[in-house]
């Protein structure tokens, strides 16, 4: 079974492999441009990048509703156990990895920061490495532009997804440096055109990839999936 990548708008990810469902980031009933609610996806696992409002409003009730597994630094992990009451939690930090039945997950370094909807600390904000069937996609989820993503690209990146809204992310000259430092085979933008603060031409962004970088862009609409 081929592993296919769904965007479902903003940070929010779905990854079906031959081995379970992966949602990253859901953020469904209340984001304008996702093109399903929370109520019609399924997931194994959810990733967690952060504690933003927008990376973890509908994480709970899918995975209440789903038993599905939270992966999540120790503090958020532990926060949607004692106030959400989700069973099935991995609670890890930055630079720890887990084989998992659909293949690797690895917590990479992001610069941002955390706060819980509630007010609660949320512990450092991630990325993440998924190693899928030999296949490697790296989610930058919410960051700025860092120079340790050379040593990330140095895993021999397939696919990398980076946030190109600006504001509160690196935007799309900062997004064209990090495919130069992570040298992936294809790159995918994210985090934009959901609310106007943080609208972007993906198009002219992914002819400045193809200028500079030796990436191949591929722009996709909520709704839209690629195969890994």
């Amino acid at each position: 079974m081929t592993t296919t990548v769904t965007w479902l708008g903003h940070g929010s990810w779905s990854i079906k492999t031959e081995n379970g469902t992966i949602l990253l980031d859901p953020f469904l009933d209340d984001s304008p441009t996702a093109p399903v609610k929370a109520a019609d996806v399924e997931a194994d696992y959810i990733l967690v990048s952060h504690g933003h409002f927008d990376h973890v409003a509908d994480v709970a009730a899918i995975a209440n509703r789903t038993g599905a597994t939270v992966a999540a630094v120790v503090e958020i992990g532990q926060w949607f156990q004692d106030q959400h009451g989700v069973e099935n939690t991995i609670q890890m930090n930055l630079g720890g990895g887990i084989t998992l039945p659909f293949g690797h997950l690895k917590m990479t370094l992001a610069h941002h920061s955390s706060q819980l909807p509630d007010g609660t600390y949320g512990g450092n904000p991630a990325g993440f490495l998924l190693t899928i069937e030999g296949k490697k996609i790296y989610f930058a989820c919410d960051t700025a532009l860092f120079l340790d993503m050379q040593q990330i690209g140095d895993a021999g990146i397939d696919v990398a997804v980076l946030p190109i809204g600006d504001l509160f992310t690196m935007g799309p000259t900062d997004a064209v440096k990090a495919v130069q430092l992570l040298r992936p085979i294809r790159v995918v933008p994210a985090h934009y055109n959901t609310w106007p603060p943080i609208e972007q031409d993906a198009g002219q962004w992914a002819t400045l990839v193809h200028q500079e970088t030796e990436a191949e862009p591929l722009v996709l609409e909520p709704g839209e999936s690629f195969e890994l």
